[in-house]
């Protein structure tokens, strides 16, 4: 660089302490020029270099779930970089010019010869570092939120789609299948006496109590099953049996049943009985789907309300083994092909926590277990007394974490997943909720097959004041 370069340099805000014997740590650099659209640096990438914008602007984003996220807008005086070589990581950030752009630049010796020696230059980086650190870390911890917010939310919607959807189903047969029982009982009742009557209400009790402990059938025992049946009717010239068989099958009615259904009504009433019989049966198999589908939507508000009931904060004596039922319920549709094996000691103490951040806790280490797995494996959780603490450990089996990745995972931004799809605070997060709000630790081992998170939490501890996110001692 040129002396008139140098002075340009000087004049920047960054460069106004730098005293004169110590020009030629500018020297060590070059001034650029550079047109719209050419690019700094891209998220992800090796850190080459620390800038300083002279002239024109240049825009920085950040990629969040495939979504560009403007975090900066560079204008002269603005410096950037700096992050990626004080953390000795990729850039956090894509910066891209968006503007005609002059820019001083200096590799990475050359940045820390001048951060060694001048204090003054070295204070301002170190300072507009640290506020950026914590407006980056502060910005991707609401996002973290949004889409831990997004993900159970959509979780959510798609485990009561099912109930609901069965339970409106249920609900409009039920409209048909009480026509039919009104019309058949007009049909039966000019032509049954007394003691037909007696018959065909004492045989009726004794389907419903069949109802009641039949036992499911696979799908070839029940196709057996039904084709007897249709067989029987068949023989006995009964119109309709493949109507009525599949429902008396899954009552538990067999053939012989309806022999003496059948063997005291009048012969030509004995389709019309059977036709009430099926509807009435068919009555209570609607009845208990309509139960069954309200009471998992019942589970499903249940499990919400737990998983979000703390988001207060509030510090109180909890079951560790609700939060974690929760947060399975929360993630149920990532689990759909995922076998969870659960190893629960249910005589281990409750704790004073806060169940909320807790959950936030569970909900990072077990969605990682599922992308460890890739929604296919096994995930196995347990928890146990160890001397005065509840431990909670969650194992998976699949391909491991590396070793070069191992000694990173707690470190702010760090992600192993592909850019934009995390925001690397996951884990880090999770150890300060354990550590400095609940006194305890996390836990780590891995290797091909199998990785392995131990949370431990003491059994008697005092409240935090602190936030688990921001909290300095932290950083």
């Amino acid at each position: 660089m040129n002396a008139k370069d140098i002075q340009e340099v000087r004049q920047m805000p960054l460069f106004a302490g730098l005293p004169d014997d110590q020009l030629g740590l500018i020297a060590a650099g070059e001034i650029v020029e550079l047109p719209v659209g050419a690019p700094l640096a891209g998220e992800g990438e090796k850190a080459e270099y620390f800038y300083l914008q002279l002239e024109g602007e240049t825009r920085i984003w950040r990629s969040y779930d495939r979504q560009d996220v403007l975090m900066a807008v560079s204008k002269p005086g603005f410096f950037m970089g700096e992050m990626s070589f004080l953390l000795d990581a990729p850039w956090l950030a894509t910066a891209r010019v968006s503007k005609p752009a002059r820019l001083f630049r200096l590799g990475r010796d050359a940045f820390w010869k001048l951060i060694g020696a001048c204090p003054t230059v070295a204070q301002q980086i170190f300072r507009v570092a640290a506020e950026r650190f914590r407006n980056v870390e502060g910005f991707a911890q609401q996002r973290e939120k949004l889409i831990s917010l997004g993900t159970m939310a959509a979780g959510l919607a798609h485990e009561l789609n099912n109930p609901a959807s069965a339970a409106l189903r249920a609900a409009s047969y039920l409209r048909q299948a009480t026509d039919h029982v009104q019309s058949y009982v007009c049909e039966l009742v000019y032509q049954l006496d007394r003691s037909a009557w007696d018959h065909l209400l004492a045989m009726e009790r004794q389907a419903m109590e069949r109802l009641t402990t039949a036992v499911a059938l696979d799908s070839i025992a029940r196709s057996d099953a039904e084709d007897g049946l249709c067989a029987w009717f068949e023989k006995r010239q009964i119109p309709e049996g493949q109507k009525l068989a599949g429902t008396f099958v899954e009552a538990g009615v067999d053939s012989s049943f309806l022999e003496n259904f059948i063997g005291a009504l009048p012969p030509q009433s004995r389709a019309a009985g059977l036709r009430w019989l099926e509807a009435r049966l068919n009555l209570k198999l609607l009845l208990q789907q309509v139960e069954g589908s309200t009471a998992r939507v019942s589970e499903l508000v249940k499990a919400v309300k737990s998983y979000t009931r703390m988001g207060f904060s509030a510090f109180q004596e909890i079951d560790v083994h609700e939060g974690i039922e929760s947060t399975l319920t929360m993630l149920g549709h990532k689990l759909k092909g995922v076998t969870v094996v659960r190893a629960f000691d249910r005589s281990i103490p409750r704790i004073m926590a806060y169940a909320g951040e807790l959950n936030q806790v569970w909900t990072n280490l077990i969605d990682n277990a599922i992308d460890a797995v890739h929604g296919t494996g096994r995930i196995c959780i347990g928890t146990c007394r160890e001397d005065n603490q509840v431990v909670v450990e969650i194992v998976d089996n699949g391909s491991g974490i590396p070793p070069d990745v191992q000694t990173h995972l707690f470190e702010p931004f760090f992600t192993t997943k592909a850019v934009g799809s995390g925001t690397g605070l996951g884990l880090i997060i999770s150890n300060r909720i354990v550590a400095n709000r609940h006194g305890g630790e996390i836990e780590f081992e891995s290797k091909p097959g199998e990785t392995r998170f131990k949370v431990r939490l003491p059994i008697t501890h005092k409240e935090s004041h602190g936030n688990p996110a921001t909290s300095p001692d932290g950083m």
